[in-house]
């Protein structure tokens, strides 16, 4: 599925992995990542708005959707670097060098690590209801954990989750959408059935995007603890209320990586930028001022 008004086009990540791109509007770049187990569709209701006001760049992540679905050569192929690097090298592709970067779950992740590693690059990183890796797995304990199970399941080595998740794909994939429509509003069917559809066929490469979470992604967040990184440019974190669910404060952990930082709560579920498009078109539009 397209987003009505945006032109696409094929581009070159890292390794040379072909990135699906659509790109509408003028004005300071930014880039729009989507979340598990979606596409860069979910961005659709934001991104026609930003388009007024920005150059709005969106992907499908390595991996997901229309891109490349690398077979795994090693941990890095689906590590959050190398996926910070195919957004770098499609947005210069694209003549912007330097730009905002916003993301929703997985997409989040990848934005953080952008910001990490590469500063020079990225204005400001936007972030949409997900941790941190490394205290995602931190706060992960007890009965908490219910929540993320398969985070569990998609960290076993390679074979196991990808035989038990291809048995029942269609069913695994929609159990998560579901979760969070239980009216039925968020999802029209048809976008529903294209986040199963592109997911059932993208199994193997999403399994290791999330394997890629509980390794190699983990020794780099902890790598950068360590050596007391943190993001310099604007970050802003919108999110549901976790600390009331879970018994922690999602404003607290991440002010820890981030001097020029602010948090607000969303009355929302997991996918708000379908179930709230414009109170998240506000929050990245507030982001980006922060720039100027």
């Amino acid at each position: 599925m397209t987003i009505d008004g945006f032109s696409y086009s094929t581009q070159a990540g890292e390794g040379g992995v072909e990135i699906n791109v659509g790109i509408a509007g003028t004005g300071p770049p930014v880039v729009l990542l989507h979340g598990f187990p979606q596409t860069h569709y979910m961005w659709r209701r934001v991104a026609r708005v930003l388009a007024d006001d920005f150059t709005v760049i969106v992907v499908d992540l390595r991996g997901y959707g229309g891109s490349g679905k690398p077979t795994v050569a090693g941990p890095q192929t689906y590590s959050k670097r190398t996926m910070a690097r195919d957004i770098a090298k499609v947005a210069a592709a694209l003549g912007h060098h330097r730009f905002g970067v916003v993301g929703h779950d997985r997409g989040a992740l990848v934005a953080v690590r952008a910001g990490l590693d590469q500063p020079e690059v990225v204005q400001y990183v936007g972030i949409l209801d997900v941790l941190p890796t490394l205290d995602t797995w931190d706060v992960l304990h007890g009965v908490n954990a219910k929540v993320a199970w398969h985070l569990y399941l998609m960290a076993q080595p390679v074979g196991l989750p990808e035989k038990m998740i291809k048995a029942v794909a269609a069913e695994f994939f929609a159990s998560f959408l579901d979760a969070w429509d239980t009216d039925g509003s968020t999802f029209a069917p048809a976008v529903r059935a294209h986040y199963i559809d592109s997911s059932v066929a993208a199994v193997d490469s999403i399994v290791a995007d999330y394997r890629a979470t509980a390794g190699i992604d983990l020794d780099m967040d902890r790598a950068d603890r360590d050596a007391g990184r943190q993001l310099p440019m604007p970050v802003g974190v919108i999110s549901q209320d976790w600390g009331t669910q879970l018994g922690f404060d999602p404003a607290a952990i991440w002010a820890a990586w981030a001097p020029d930082f602010s948090y607000e709560p969303i009355d929302a579920g997991h996918f708000m930028a379908e179930e709230k498009p414009a109170e998240i078109a506000r929050f990245i539009r507030g982001l980006a001022a922060r720039c100027r």
